[in-house]
């Protein structure tokens, strides 16, 4: 399978800095370089109504986009699960 390309979206940049622990930066992290050789991992979810998937590293929320023709994966908004779908 091809490797994708994962780009973050500058506030997405700002809600992953905004992330309290140093342990969770580091897990939500692992889980977005983790896109790039499997952009649809198991546990992942497409979000009804929209083009976007999410996947859970804890407590935190990760929702991005995949575009399989050129190979991209962003990042849209990275949040702690009670706030990330408003």
């Amino acid at each position: 399978m091809a490797r994708y390309d994962v780009f973050i979206k500058p506030s997405a940049l700002k809600e992953l800095e905004a992330v309290d622990s140093k342990r969770d930066r580091q897990r939500i992290v692992r889980v977005i370089l983790s896109l790039a050789e499997e952009p649809r991992p198991s546990g992942c979810r497409k979000l009804s109504g929209r083009d976007k998937y999410r996947v859970r590293s804890g407590s935190y929320r990760i929702l991005y986009t995949v575009e399989d023709a050129i190979l991209i994966v962003t990042i849209v908004k990275i949040g702690h699960r009670r706030d990330v779908y408003r």
